[in-house]
């Protein structure tokens, strides 16, 4: 038996950081969504009761460093499986870029071996389990558009946003999610208008949503590397409506209503940036069925 689950990649509209918990995590409000940027995940049930991951892009780890591994330990563990899986990832993501790409993929694996084995696991169930993987995996569980709080498991669901085209442009450089959350300074530093951005969104405000972008890690990242830099300036230029650096970087995105934008935006990055998108944003739900 096999079971296929799209992994879509999130960016952040709004991020900001109120200070640091006593569990050693960040108090993280945050505004997230989905994008038409998927990897594909397909769980294949093997009768010996091991995990096998098989990633198709280099340098992801296909052992229990794996956020996808862990999500089918835990499931096994947790249920009494003594079935094993073999999980393929194809990888359209790109690794290290902010867009939760290991994250998603751990959902999905959630969400394929809750058919696969038959689990009937509610929506609380696998978001639970997500939140034991990693702080963005309850959101990439359901997918959709959500406002985040607490370490970002602590989840409000949010309409989807207007409808608009995203660049994505990752340069060739990786960031370090836990270097980055490290070296923010929160005194001085500009906060982003989270409730602003949820407003906009509700309002169906498009132009409101892209002035109220904001990534208060931005701050650290910038500092440290000067292609996140340049690739904003250079999207501003190129008539992009809002610019934002998604998570920790590096990937900065661009937001445009015309798909004729998009496309001039997208082939004046191709040969800057090795990883360069033009999707739609998704901002819908997960099928959990």
């Amino acid at each position: 038996m096999k079971t296929i689950e799209k992994a879509p990649a999130k960016i952040n509209l709004s991020l900001d950081v109120l200070g640091k918990r006593p569990d050693g995590y960040h108090e993280v409000e945050m505004v997230m969504t989905t994008v038409d940027l998927s990897d594909r995940i397909e769980c294949q049930e093997l009768s010996e009761d091991i995990i096998v991951i098989r990633s198709s892009a280099p340098f992801v780890p296909e052992d229990e460093r794996n956020l996808a591994y862990q999500a089918a330990q835990v499931i096994k563990d947790r249920y009494q499986i003594k079935k094993g899986v073999r999980i393929d990832i194809l990888k359209e993501i790109p690794v290290a870029a902010g867009l939760a790409g290991g994250s998603s993929d751990a959902a999905a694996v959630i969400r394929a071996l809750n058919r696969l084995w038959k689990l009937s696991l509610s929506r609380e169930d696998m978001m639970e389990i997500g939140a034991l993987i990693g702080s963005d995996v309850p959101f990439c569980v359901i997918g959709g558009t959500a406002l985040a709080k607490g370490r970002g498991e602590k989840l409000e669901v949010l309409p989807a946003p207007p409808p608009c085209w995203v660049v994505l442009a990752k340069p060739s450089v990786s960031i370090s999610t836990a270097d980055t959350y490290q070296a923010l300074r929160l005194e001085g530093a500009p906060h982003p208008d989270v409730r602003g951005m949820v407003k906009a969104i509700e309002g169906r405000d498009y132009q409101k949503l892209c002035h109220k972008l904001g990534n208060i890690l931005e701050t650290v990242t910038l500092a440290k590397v000067s292609d996140v830099d340049q690739i904003k300036t250079h999207m501003v230029q190129m008539g992009a409506d809002g610019v934002l650096m998604s998570g920790s970087g590096p990937t900065v995105f661009g937001l445009t209503q015309y798909e004729s934008r998009m496309h001039r935006l997208y082939n004046s990055l191709k040969g800057y940036c090795p990883y360069v998108y033009g999707v739609r944003l998704l901002g819908v739900p997960n099928s959990l069925e």
